[in-house]
């Protein structure tokens, strides 16, 4: 147990690792544009579906 400890302590772990690597950001294509509006188109026909549907009561 003591030579794992003294094994921990000793070994630079902080060395070991691997540098962090920023990903690098891509641009939208017009097709994931295309379904960010249908999906919002969605939601806002999904809240005034709710609306609708609480006003009544």
């Amino acid at each position: 147990m003591k030579r794992l400890i003294a094994l921990a302590v000793a070994l630079p772990t902080p060395l070991l690792a691997a540098s962090f690597e920023r990903p690098v950001p891509q641009a939208q294509t017009e097709v994931a544009e295309f379904w960010f509006l249908m999906a919002s188109l969605a939601l806002i026909a999904a809240l005034l579906a709710v609306h609708l549907l609480v006003r009544r009561r």
